[in-house]
């Protein structure tokens, strides 16, 4: 049982890997740019207009992330003669080595610079400037991306790095030396 339920699994991960590379396929061929060595864990959504965004080199996509490059909630003002006409478009533009994070949002019309983090679960309707941390709904600053890396030093886990061609054996280490500790109740 539990080798039909692995093989049904591989064939469904095979499926969807195929679907978001033709889908990716699409959007290039619309008019999506995207840079070198861009890393995709999942395709994002990129919208209908997938030929307003720009991806700089080197950025990494986590699952789940949309992209909105239209406002289509000006279609409830389509009924009164003043707004018959109100269209909104805006470009989205992704600078170098930027981390997006899962389940994201980024809205029409910001710009992220580069070397950016934008923190998982975020909304992002401000353009960020290059070396900050943004999270939240709606995104806000949170730090240099300078302070980030500082603060993951500091609550770094160390593990022998050759274990790391082994994922068995990485995650029997992590299981046993992580400690059990948690993050204090803020106030």
């Amino acid at each position: 049982m539990i080798l039909l339920y692995r093989a049904i699994l591989k064939i469904h991960t095979m499926y969807h890997f195929m679907i978001q590379q033709i889908y990716l396929k699409i959007c290039l061929s619309k008019g999506l740019k995207v840079g070198r060595n861009v890393r995709f864990v999942e395709v994002p959504q990129f919208g209908t207009e997938c030929f307003l965004i720009e991806i700089g080199d080197e950025s990494t996509f986590s699952n789940n992330v949309r992209f909105v490059n239209h406002d289509g909630g000006q279609n409830a003002l389509h009924f009164f003669d003043e707004y018959k006409d109100v269209r909104t478009f805006g470009r989205i533009k992704i600078g170098k080595q930027c981390l997006i994070g899962a389940d994201t949002i980024i809205m029409l019309g910001v710009e992220m610079g580069d070397n950016c983090v934008l923190g998982a679960g975020s909304i992002l309707t401000t353009s960020m400037p290059s070396g900050t941390v943004y999270a939240g709904v709606p995104a806000k600053y949170i730090c240099t991306v300078k302070e980030y890396g500082d603060k993951l030093l500091a609550n770094n886990v160390m593990y022998p790095r050759e274990l790391e061609q082994d994922r068995p054996k990485l995650e029997a280490y992590i299981k046993e030396h992580l400690p059990h500790t948690y993050k204090p109740v803020k106030k």
